[in-house]
């Protein structure tokens, strides 16, 4: 049988009133955390762009920079959730009569909201610094083809360009839409994985007819092409995926950190002796 515990009104339960979340504290820390990771990300960022170049045997090569990005995101989400996270647990208030389990496990969750509003203050700062970015870039290629610029920017136009190179290139009026044309044909055949039969003929029938080739020529020059492209796209989708997966790993230690340093900036708030 269960014995039912029935506590009057305003009778004491031994739970002090105070919040136990201090949304203060928490604000101070994720915005010093905000502050620190634009500060190190900009550092980074000119550091990065002082070790590459773009001239043969001139600076690092791509595999150490992308270990080089992904270690220094980790030290970005170390050092600025570390601080904010002892800023939010240092500057929490102080729980009276509090059991100290109970103040461990509210001065981690101190560290970690403050990490979780400064990700979001962070996201959405990112996000509307690439929207304005994206605005910039429509008003400018706007601007570009009021001025005369007919041709559109498109991923695949380098390959498109590949696939009706000659050596007895001749101006013809119908070239940008030709390769226009070959452009969504190889985008419709990169998401498909392969090029369909009818399309791999009509693109070799393409190139032979702008370029002088053979028949046979056409043909295994559309088959090197998208090869190539297949490359280019396999190279840029494992580049994201890698990034990713840093990115997460930052993210996972920057939490870890904020709880962390939050029980200890906790712990020497309440050890803090008034004089």
């Amino acid at each position: 049988m269960i014995d039912t515990v029935v506590i009057q009104p305003g009778a004491d339960t031994g739970e002090p009133s105070v919040a136990g979340v201090s949304w203060a504290a928490v604000a101070a820390g994720a915005i010093v955390s905000c502050a620190l990771t634009l500060v190190v990300l900009a550092f980074g960022i000119g550091l990065g762009l002082s070790v590459v170049s773009p001239w043969s045997g001139s600076g690092v090569s791509a595999t150490t920079f992308k270990i080089g990005t992904g270690l220094y995101l980790v030290v970005i989400a170390m050092l600025s959730s570390s601080i904010g996270g002892y800023i939010a647990g240092r500057l929490r208030s102080r729980w009276i009569g509090v059991h100290s389990d109970e103040v461990y496990f509210r001065d981690t969750a101190h560290g970690f909201l403050a990490w979780a509003v400064a990700l979001v203050i962070t996201a959405a700062f990112l996000a509307s610094a690439a929207t304005s970015m994206m605005g910039t870039a429509a008003q400018l290629s706007a601007t570009a083809s009021s001025a005369g610029a007919e041709r559109e920017l498109n991923p695949n136009e380098y390959f498109g360009d590949a696939l009706f190179r000659s050596d007895n290139a001749r101006p013809d009026s119908n070239g940008a839409s030709v390769r226009g044309e070959a452009g969504r044909i190889f985008a419709n055949a990169l998401r498909q994985g392969q090029i369909p039969p009818a399309d791999k003929s009509y693109l070799a029938q393409l190139v032979a007819s702008k370029t002088g080739l053979s028949r046979p020529d056409a043909e295994k020059r559309v088959s090197d092409v998208f090869a190539a492209a297949q490359q280019a796209a396999d190279t840029a989708r494992k580049t994201i995926a890698h990034s990713l997966l840093w990115t997460f790993v930052a993210l996972l230690i920057g939490a870890f950190c904020a709880s962390f340093t939050a029980t200890i900036g906790g712990r020497q708030r309440d050890h803090v002796v008034i004089v």
